[in-house]
């Protein structure tokens, strides 16, 4: 048994698959709402959350729109390195600048994040370049330090 989401069947014989699990969603969903915060499942909550944070002067509305923007042109950009690479879509000049173009959608949108954490492209990059410097001080890459980080590397 799984925690009470399900259950493992494993086969007696070992020429047959190992193991089998069965998953009981209305468990797991139930355990996915136990654990989802008030703000992510009520409108009352979510609503009160962000009067919150615009009260303690978040500008919400930028900073959202710079996150969801991320990760969507992010995506758009992984979407075209992803046919290049596993499905034969050639890299082209137009391939090429298509991802240029979804490049500047994610700065727009970074350029977004910046105003709401009242920074600049600038500062972002620089202290970009210190954490690196502190994380490879001898100014390559090292696998060991990329995986094994200091409890203050972010």
């Amino acid at each position: 048994m799984t925690k009470g989401f399900g259950e493992q069947v494993v086969s007696e014989d070992p020429l047959k698959e190992p193991e089998v699990y069965e998953a009981d969603m209305d468990k797991y969903l139930e355990f996915v709402n136990f654990v989802t915060s008030d703000a992510s499942k009520s409108s009352d909550a979510f609503l009160g959350r962000l009067t919150e944070l615009a009260d303690d002067g978040v500008d919400i509305q930028r900073l959202l729109t710079g996150a969801v923007g991320i990760s969507a042109e992010g995506g758009e950009f992984m979407e075209i390195v992803k046919k290049i690479i596993f499905q034969g879509k050639p890299f082209n000049d137009d391939n090429r600048e298509h991802m240029i173009i979804e490049l500047g959608d994610v700065m727009w949108y970074v350029a977004q994040a910046c105003m709401a954490l009242n920074t600049t492209i600038d500062e972002v990059v620089m202290r970009n370049v210190s954490k690196l410097l502190k994380r490879y001080p001898e100014g390559v890459f090292d696998v060991s330090r990329s995986e094994k980080r200091a409890a203050d590397d972010r």
